[in-house]
């Protein structure tokens, strides 16, 4: 038993090296053009982290509608998770408010130049504008759809965390010991959703440009194909959102508190703060790279029951891109 839970952290560290080797064998092509694709991408990210908090309207506002929704579903305010959750989710609105055109045009152009150019073996070689061109649209439509995964994962946890506090009130169950508590289990239930909508969503968007599936149906495949790989997955998007958590806490650190204790701007800062932005674009190349090498890794995958006495093959294909998904399942003796 002990193995079997060694397994996908193995999976992960392969795929991490892989991943790793892959953008070292062809570091010219994705240090320059995916990696200057994503560069306004980041520049408006850590951007957002320094202008959103002091915004004079956008971010109260977003702050004190979330308030006045959660009082109304009567959540206890007065709770401490409650108040850092209506504040981060203010920010992340905010934020992508603010990033929304450079995350439709940049982010997805270099995730297109990204797959087209693993796609085609070849990354020293880069793909023509055109190629990016023919599997834009199919990744813009997947990703508005995995918004709106991501809007439902959040709808999902609130409803459950209202249902549940609604419950400790009318059965008199109603104390700051049992509110400590079920605010805890929403903390790891909220996680758990989130992150599950958040790799299907990274995965959707690779699957969709190597593909051409795009929408639902890209969410469909991808739901699928994580199946059984889950921890897998988080093992692989843990490391690289630690590192962009990182970057983004040393840009709060070397440009906007220089900036919030008067320091004049000057060349010699604003050099590091590209600097720091092209850092971040890398390791946004570094993951689209790894999502890409697990999409191939899991796209015929064996999943082995609990006993271990079945083996099965899953094959997810497309009839005539009519939308139809066929799920081919071969049993096999082990």
């Amino acid at each position: 038993m002990e193995d079997n839970r060694r397994i996908p952290m193995e999976k992960a560290g392969r795929i991490i090296r892989r991943s790793i080797y892959t953008f070292l064998q062809n570091y010219q092509y994705f240090t320059s053009i995916a990696a200057l694709l994503a560069f306004p991408f980041s520049v408006s990210i850590l951007l957002s982290q320094a202008i959103v908090p002091s915004s004079t309207s956008l971010l109260p506002t977003i702050y004190y509608r979330l308030q006045n929704l959660f009082h109304a579903a009567g959540f206890p305010l007065s709770s401490e998770f409650f108040t850092i959750l209506n504040l981060k989710l203010s920010q992340t609105i905010s934020s992508s408010i603010f990033t929304l055109p450079f995350t439709l045009t940049f982010f997805l152009f270099a995730k297109a130049s990204i797959i087209q150019a693993l796609n085609h073996h070849k990354p020293s070689s880069p793909p023509s504008f055109f190629s990016f061109i023919s599997i834009f649209n199919p990744l813009l439509l997947t990703y508005i759809c995995n918004s709106i995964l991501i809007i439902s994962a959040n709808a999902t946890a609130f409803c459950l965390l209202f249902l549940s506090f609604n419950f400790l009130e009318g059965f008199g169950f109603y104390s700051r010991n049992n509110v400590l508590l079920l605010s805890a289990a929403g903390v790891v239930l909220y996680s758990v959703l989130l992150a599950n909508a958040l790799i299907i969503s990274n995965l959707s968007l690779v699957l969709s440009g190597t593909e051409r599936s795009s929408g639902y149906l890209a969410l469909l495949k991808a739901c699928v194909m994580i199946r059984g790989r889950t921890s897998t997955a988080l093992s692989l998007a843990l490391p690289v959102n630690l590192a962009l958590a990182g970057i983004e806490a040393l840009f709060q650190y070397r440009i906007v508190r220089a900036s919030h204790r008067g320091q004049t701007p000057s060349s010699l800062m604003a050099l590091e703060g590209m600097l720091i932005a092209y850092l971040y674009s890398i390791f946004l190349v570094l993951d689209t790279i790894a999502t890409c090498i697990f999409f191939k890794s899991c796209k015929t995958s064996s999943c082995i029951d609990q006993e271990g006495k079945c083996a099965y093959k899953i094959e997810i294909a497309d009839e005539d891109n009519v939308g139809y998904v066929s799920l081919k399942v071969s049993q096999e003796l082990p």
